[in-house]
C-alpha cells in the first residue's frame, strides 16, 4: 500500500512559494566550499537554499576563504545567476578575524559556518581556530548556523564550545545535522508519540559512492577524522534522536581496512599513496552498541559503490512497529509495518528538502523569533553526536586486524 504522506510541516509549499516580504537578511558565508555553494557529490548547498527562502531579502556582506581566488570565482559564478542581487557587494575575507574586525560596526544577522572541522570546534587560542568565540565575541547577537561535525579536535574541547555558547543565549545556535527536519523522520517521531511506542533497536546502513569523492583530505584520517565521524555523523545522530543517549562503554566495532583483501578498491579518484599508510580509512565499519534505556544501536558505513548514487537508510524497531526511511538525502520513502498487519504502508514524501526546512528554521526564528519547527540540534546535543562517532571510531581500531 502506497500512501503520498503530506509534511507535517508545509515542506513542499515552502520550497516552492515566493519569499515572504519583508526587511533585508544580513549574512556572512564562512567558507567558500562544496556546502555552502554545492558540488557533484551531493544535494548540500546551503547559499541556494537560503536564495530560496530569502529572495530579494538576502543580502551577503562577506565570504571568508584564505583560498581568496577560489571566493572570488564562487562570487563571480553568483553574480550570473537570478541571486546576482544578494552578491552585487559582499566583501571576500581572507580570515575570520578580518571580516568579524571590519563587520563589527554593522553586524551581520546570520553567519554560516562552514569552513572544513578542523577549523573550529575549540576555544583554545593557540591554535588559531577558535572560531565560535571570535564570532560571537565580536556579533553578540549574530545567529550561527554551524556545520557538522562539530570539529576534529578532542571531545572535551567540542564541549568546551557548546559550553561557552550556551552561557550566551543571545547567540541563536544550530548545526546542520539536517535529516532531523526530514518530513519522514518527522513522520516516525509522531507514529511513536501517537502510539507511545518504546524504541527497541535502530538500525543504519549508509554506503558511499566513492568514485566522486575527490577532496584528499577526507581520504585521511588525521584531517577529516575517517568516514564514521565525518560522514557517518548524520546516521549516528539520527540514531540517538530516536534511540536516545549511547552508553560508550558498551560499543563494539569492525573494520575493513585498507590493506585487507576485500578493502581493495578499484575506481578511487585520488592517489592514496600521498597519505601516510596509518591515516588511510576503512572501507567498511560495523557497529553496535546499547542505549541507555537498553535499547540496542546498529551501524554500517561503507565506502564500497560506484557512480553518485549513494545507498543509506535507518530502521527503527518498537513492539509490533518496523519503521523504514530509505534514501532520506534524495527521496525519502517511508516504510511502515504495523501491528494487526504484514503489509507495509509506503509513504512518500513529494517536494521533501530537509536542507531548507532545516535553513529556513534558523531564518524564522532568527528574524522572527518562532517557527512551526524549534532548532532541533543545539551545539551541546550535537557534541553529544560527535562523541559516539568517536567512541565508534576507537572501537573500530581497536579490533583491526593487524597488516601481513
Amino acid at each position: 500500500m502506497t500512501v503520498q504522506t503530506p509534511a507535517p510541516y508545509a515542506i513542499s509549499q515552502a520550497a516552492e512559494s515566493a519569499p515572504a516580504p519583508g526587511p533585508e537578511v544580513t549574512v556572512l558565508i564562512i567558507g567558500a566550499g562544496n556546502i555552502n555553494f554545492g558540488s557533484d557529490e551531493g544535494p548540500w548547498n546551503h547559499s541556494q537554499r537560503l536564495e530560496r527562502k530569502l529572495g530579494s531579502r538576502l543580502k551577503v556582506v562577506g565570504l571568508v576563504d584564505p583560498l581568496v581566488d577560489r571566493a572570488e570565482a564562487v562570487l563571480a559564478g553568483k553574480r550570473k545567476t537570478p541571486a546576482a542581487k544578494a552578491y552585487e557587494k559582499t566583501i571576500v575575507y581572507p580570515s575570520v578575524q578580518a571580516a568579524t574586525t571590519l563587520l563589527a560596526p554593522t553586524p551581520p544577522q546570520l553567519v554560516l559556518l562552514g569552513c572544513p572541522p578542523a577549523f573550529r570546534g575549540t576555544t583554545d587560542p593557540s591554535r588559531g581556530f577558535n572560531t565560535e568565540k571570535i564570532i560571537t565575541d565580536a556579533f553578540p547577537s549574530c545567529a550561527l548556523f554551524v556545520e557538522k561535525p562539530v570539529g576534529t579536535g578532542s571531545v572535551e574541547q567540542a564541549k568546551q564550545v557548546a559550553d561557552m555558547l550556551e552561557s550566551r543565549p543571545s547567540n541563536l545556535v544550530s548545526v546542520g545535522y539536517m535529516l532531523r527536519y526530514s518530513a519522514a523522520v518527522q513522520r516516525m517521531k509522531q507514529i511513536i508519540k501517537d502510539n507511545n511506542l518504546v524504541v527497541m533497536m535502530t538500525s543504519a546502513r549508509y554506503v558511499m559512492a566513492y568514485e566522486a569523492s575527490r577532496k584528499l583530505a577526507w581520504w585521511n584520517k588525521s584531517v577529516d577524522c575517517g568516514p564514521i565521524v565525518e560522514q557517518a555523523t548524520h546516521f549516528v545522530d539520527l540514531s540517538r534522536y530516536f534511540g536516545g543517549e549511547v552508553e560508550l562503554d558498551s560499543v563494539l566495532a569492525h573494520s575493513i581496512e585498507w590493506y585487507e583483501t576485500p578493502g581493495q578498491l578499484s575506481r578511487m579518484q585520488i592517489d592514496e599513496g600521498l597519505i601516510p599508510e596509518e591515516d588511510r580509512i576503512p572501507r567498511f565499519t560495523s557497529a553496535t552498541w546499547k542505549y541507555e534505556n537498553g535499547a540496542i544501536g546498529h551501524l554500517e558505513h561503507g565506502v564500497a559503490l560506484q557512480g553518485q548514487v549513494f545507498s543509506t537508510e535507518l530502521a527503527v524497531f518498537a513492539d509490533g512497529y518496523q519503521m523504514k526511511l530509505i534514501d532520506p538525502y534524495n527521496n525519502p520513502t517511508l516504510h511502515v509495518r504495523r501491528p494487526g498487519s504484514d503489509v507495509e504502508e509506503i509513504h512518500t514524501f513529494e517536494g521533501d528538502d530537509a536542507f531548507f526546512v532545516e535553513l529556513s528554521t534558523f531564518v524564522d526564528i532568527a528574524t522572527t523569533g518562532s517557527s512551526s519547527l524549534p532548532v532541533l540540534s543545539s551545539f551541546a546535543d550535537a557534541v553529544k553526536t560527535y562523541e559516539a562517532t568517536w567512541a565508534i571510531r576507537w572501537a573500530s581500531e581497536r579490533t583491526r586486524r593487524p597488516r601481513k
